[in-house]
C-alpha cells in the first residue's frame, strides 16, 4: 500500500516515514500543500496523512480541493491545534480522522489501520513468533493460547518489535515510535518499559523472547 505524507517538519516527516516503511507501506513525502495536492491528484494512494499548517496551501484547503476533485482517498489530518473548532473544520473539509500533535507513531499507525479497514475488506494482522501471538488489529498478546495483560505503552513497544522479528530495534527507534518524535525524555524510559514487558512475558512462559543486543537495542526471537 502507498501512503502520501504531507508534512513540512522534516523531523516529523522522517519519523513517520521510517515507521510506515517498517510496517510495509511505500511512503511518499510532500513538504508543502501545493506539492501534496499535486501528488495526491497524480498518484493513487491508499491513504493520505496531511498536516494542517503547511507552506502555501494549508491542509484544510488541500483536503477540500481533493474532495472537490472527486478524490475519496482516506485522509488523516495532523495538527498542533487541539481546539474542537479546528477539528470540526478539518472534518468539514472532508477529512476522515484527526490526530493532534504531539502523537506517538503507534497511535498514528492504529488510526491508519482503522481508516484502511473502513475503506476496504478487513484483514486480520497477526504476527506469530514461536508460541507468542501478537494481534496488531485487536492489540492483544497471547502466549501458548493464554492472554497476557499489557498496558497500552507495553503493547505499543511489543508491536514495534514484533513488526520486524529477528531484526534489532534500537532504543532510539523504539523511543521515537512509541513515545513520539517530540518526547523530551531519554532512552532510559525504553529500558524501563522493556523490563516491565519482559517480566510479564516471563510470567506467561515467554522468558527469553526479548533479546538484548548490547550496544544496539533489542529484538524478538523465537
Amino acid at each position: 500500500m502507498r501512503v502520501l505524507v504531507t508534512e513540512d517538519d522534516p523531523t516529523v516527516a522522517a519519523a513517520v516515514q521510517r515507521g510506515l516503511v517498517a510496517e510495509g507501506f511505500d511512503v511518499d513525502i510532500a513538504s508543502d500543500g501545493d506539492t501534496g495536492l499535486w501528488m495526491a491528484t497524480e498518484h493513487d494512494y491508499s491513504i493520505i496523512v496531511l498536516d494542517v499548517m503547511l507552506p502555501g496551501r494549508n491542509g484544510y484547503r488541500v483536503c477540500a480541493d481533493l474532495r472537490a476533485a472527486g478524490i475519496d482517498t482516506p485522509i488523516l489530518m495532523l495538527t498542533a491545534k487541539s481546539g474542537e473548532y479546528d477539528e470540526a473544520e478539518g472534518l468539514d473539509a472532508g477529512a476522515d480522522d484527526y490526530l493532534t500533535k504531539p502523537f506517538s507513531f503507534v497511535i498514528l499507525a492504529a488510526r491508519i489501520r482503522a481508516l484502511l479497514r473502513r475503506s476496504g475488506p478487513r484483514e486480520a494482522v497477526v504476527q506469530i513468533i514461536g508460541d507468542l501471538e501478537v494481534d496488531f488489529d485487536g492489540r492483544q498478546c497471547r502466549h501458548d493460547g493464554t492472554d497476557i495483560a499489557l498496558t497500552n505503552r507495553e503493547m505499543a513497544l511489543l508491536e514495534v518489535m514484533a513488526r520486524q522479528p529477528g531484526s534489532v530495534s534500537t532504543k532510539g527507534f523504539l523511543l521515537e515510535q512509541v513515545w513520539g518524535p517530540d518526547f523530551e525524555g531519554g532512552v532510559n524510559v525504553v529500558e524501563v518499559y522493556v523490563g516491565y514487558l519482559r517480566r510479564k512475558l516471563a510470567a506467561a512462559g515467554a522468558d527469553s523472547i526479548i533479546q538484548t543486543v548490547h550496544g544496539h537495542g533489542y529484538r524478538l526471537t523465537a
